[in-house]
Formats: structure tokens, C-alpha cells, sequence
């Protein structure tokens, strides 16, 4: 029996990259086996058109490296968008012509996020594992001294029990001021392909735009977005995937509207679009020991226009480390059978999107990668994304093996 990759039909396989900055080039990234990357311009300010000429340049850089732009990852929203005010209609124009741009050069799937003042926040970037290997770790004690004690957020105390408050003083005197600054600094400016030199003063006042902005505001400026942007995407065939809240949780004393399945369920009623998509995170929606993600797939299935596989491991005192992409809390088989299952779907009819795209998210960074004089990205290293590319792979094969070989089981 010859069960090529085509017969099998599995996900389309993806890899992040950062732009010619990226300390992991294109070759690399080939090599890994992957055949896609997702890739923004991350030299354009937040809110400004992208111009198709920088779009074409960006896509012919892939091409040339024999790979394909799969997915914007991502076109950033500026934040007036998200606190609703300031110059909208600027904008909202600047937006759309940059989906009508990126769909001239046939680039299809745009992800987004709606998440407030920081993107993705962890407390810990090289937290060393067992063997040797450095995750990313979310500590809600360490975040709270960040919180109490660096940020100085009013009333950022009522967010945390008597236990972590005491434990998170204790931390935060036992700090070298070296330290605290390295915390800090890692805090606030964790996004990779954008470095925007952010201070703590910074970050507050960009929190004291939030003052009286909650849950249901946050979805009504959302929603205002959507109704903006989905027609847009709908004439030029482009879909929108919004990128789950991560970690899927208040932080800093903000809304967060992309972190469970009713917030999903009330996302694709704001515009019954299949424009209006999901980037599946298992990573991120893994945090929240209440999410079912096998679940969630199944329910959310024909409007998932990308997804990240990666693992989060929680532990007893309420944090939580990136785990091995087959370990930690997501049951990654039963994830992964319902994406493929969906691609079967699709395929039957005859849809152009069946391929589901992927990317293997946030690998430890192991090996020489520990070592090289670079400085490595924490989440984004070479050898630990290809170590999960080709884990999930595999885990693909399997699964599809097992259905070619016995289509009876479980």
C-alpha cells in the first residue's frame, strides 16, 4: 500500500516566521519539512496600509525560498480600534485596503487578535525543564508581584488570594534590581518580529485608556470591526481568523472576549460570516482548564481558518508551562483527529480551503539552540518547532494509517 502524504490528506504544514530579521532563515525552515510559513510585515506601525508593493516584496522572499505565504500572522489591530475611539474611519480604511491588497496576491487568511495593551504574556521565557530544555511559564505569583510591585496597578491585589500576595512579596524582595529589570523588560516586551521599547510607564498609561471599558464594550467595539471588515473580506475572498486571548484570562485587569467557547459561540453571531473565522490555538485555549478542546473543534470546525498546535502543562499552584507538543493537558490525538475529520469535510465538498493550515507553536529551546550566539527567541527556536512539526506529523501519519489500515477504530 502506498500511503503517500496527497492520499492521507493531512494538515497543511506551517512554520512562523519573523521577516529577514528572523535568526531561523527560510532554508532552515524548508529543511524542517515545512511548506508554508505564516508571516506578517512587522516593520509597518500598527494602523498604516500595507502597501501591496511591500506585500509582494514579503511574498516573493517566500517563494524564493521555495515555500509558500499560507497566512498573515498577523495584520495587527491598532488600539483605538479595540477602545473605540480616536480616528476609526482612518483606520477601518487602512485596513480594508490591506485585505484588498494581500488578496491581489492571492494571500487568503488573515489572523488577528482582540486582546488589550499586551499580546501574549508569560512571567518566566527560559524556564528550565528536567532535561535541560528551556519553556515559557505563566506564574500567577510572579505576575502579581509585576502587577503590585513594578506596575503598581490600583486595586491589582483584589485579583489574587492571600496566599499568592504574601508569596509574591517574598519573591519580588528576594531580587537583585538587575533582576526585577530583566522580569520586567521581559514582560512587556515578549512579542517576537516587534520590539516597541515599551516602559512602565508606558503600559499604564495605555491601561488608563481602558478605564470603563469592560467585557460587553470590548465585544461592541469588536463587533463594530467585524461589521467593518467582513464585507471587505467576503468581496475579495479573504477570511478573517481571530487568534485566541492568551492566556485565556484577565490579565492586568482587562477584558478578555476570545477566551472560552460561549465567547466563540457570541464572536461568529457578531457576523454569520464564514469570513468570520477562528485561529484554533490549542495552546491557548488550553490554559483554561474548562475549555474541551477536542470539543470545541468539533463545534467550530467550518469556521477554523488556521490553527497552532502546541501544549500547556498546569500545575497544582495555579501556573502553567509550555509542555512537549504530544504531552502536557491537551489531548493533542483527539485534537488533531477532528481537524483532520473536518479536512475530510471539506474536501468532499469541494471546498478550496480543505487543507487546513498549521503551525507547530511556541518549541522548547534545546540543544545548540541553548548554546548559539544568536540570541534564540524564547518559543520560537528552530530545533524545538521542528522537534514539534515532526512529532505532529507523525502524529497526523498515524492517525491516518490506523483509518487506512482499519477504518473501525476508535
Amino acid at each position: 500500500m502506498n500511503l503517500t502524504a496527497p492520499d492521507l490528506h493531512l494538515l497543511d504544514e506551517g512554520f512562523r516566521w519573523f521577516g529577514p530579521p528572523d535568526p531561523v532563515p527560510l532554508a532552515f525552515i524548508r529543511q524542517a519539512g515545512a511548506s508554508a510559513v505564516f508571516t506578517s510585515l512587522h516593520h509597518i506601525p500598527y494602523g498604516e496600509l500595507w502597501p501591496r508593493e511591500a506585500i509582494v516584496q514579503r511574498k516573493q522572499e517566500v517563494e524564493a525560498a521555495g515555500l509558500r505565504w499560507i497566512a498573515v500572522e498577523s495584520v495587527p489591530l491598532h488600539e483605538d480600534i479595540k477602545i473605540g475611539r480616536g480616528d476609526l474611519n482612518r483606520l477601518f480604511d487602512n485596513y480594508k485596503n490591506t485585505l484588498r491588497n494581500l488578496a491581489r496576491e492571492d494571500v487568503q487568511i488573515v489572523v488577528y487578535n482582540f486582546m488589550p495593551v499586551l499580546d501574549w504574556v508569560r512571567t518566566e521565557m527560559r524556564s528550565v525543564l528536567p532535561d535541560g530544555s528551556e519553556c515559557l511559564h505563566f506564574d500567577p505569583v510572579r505576575f502579581a508581584a509585576f502587577e503590585i510591585y513594578a506596575l503598581k496597578r490600583p486595586g491589582a491585589e483584589a485579583d489574587y488570594t492571600a496566599e499568592q500576595l504574601e508569596r509574591a512579596k517574598s519573591w519580588w524582595a528576594s531580587l537583585a534590581n538587575s533582576a526585577r529589570d530583566a522580569f520586567v523588560q521581559g514582560i512587556i516586551d515578549v512579542f517576537p518580529g516587534v520590539k516597541w521599547g515599551l516602559s512602565l510607564d508606558d503600559i499604564r498609561s495605555m491601561l488608563g485608556l481602558y478605564e470603563g471599558i469592560d467585557d460587553s464594550i470590548l465585544r461592541k467595539n469588536l463587533a463594530r470591526f467585524l461589521e467593518e471588515m467582513v464585507p471587505v473580506a467576503e468581496e475579495v475572498g479573504v477570511r478573517l481568523a481571530i487568534h485566541p486571548d492568551d492566556p485565556p484570562f484577565s490579565v492586568l485587569g482587562l477584558p478578555r472576549i476570545v477566551s472560552t467557547a460561549s465567547d466563540v459561540d457570541a464572536l461568529f453571531k457578531m457576523a454569520d460570516s464564514e469570513a468570520n473565522g477562528l485561529c484554533f490555538c490549542s495552546g491557548s485555549f488550553s490554559a483554561r482548564t474548562d475549555n474541551d478542546l477536542p470539543s470545541m473543534v468539533r463545534r467550530f470546525a467550518p469556521r477554523i481558518h488556521a490553527v497552532h498546535l502546541r501544549s500547556t502543562q498546569h500545575l497544582p499552584d495555579g501556573s502553567f508551562y509550555e509542555a512537549e507538543h504530544l504531552a502536557g493537558s491537551v489531548p493533542m490525538p483527539e485534537v488533531v483527529r477532528e481537524l483532520l475529520t473536518e479536512g475530510d469535510r471539506r474536501r468532499a465538498q469541494g471546498r478550496a480551503d480543505w487543507q487546513l493550515p498549521f503551525r507547530p507553536d511556541h518549541g522548547h529551546t534545546m540543544m545548540d539552540d541553548l548554546t548559539k550566539p544568536v540570541v534564540i527567541t524564547p518559543g520560537y527556536s528552530c530545533i524545538g518547532r521542528m522537534r514539534g512539526l515532526s512529532e505532529l506529523r507523525g502524529l497526523m501519519l498515524g492517525l491516518r494509517f490506523g483509518e487506512k489500515i482499519s477504518p473501525s477504530l476508535p
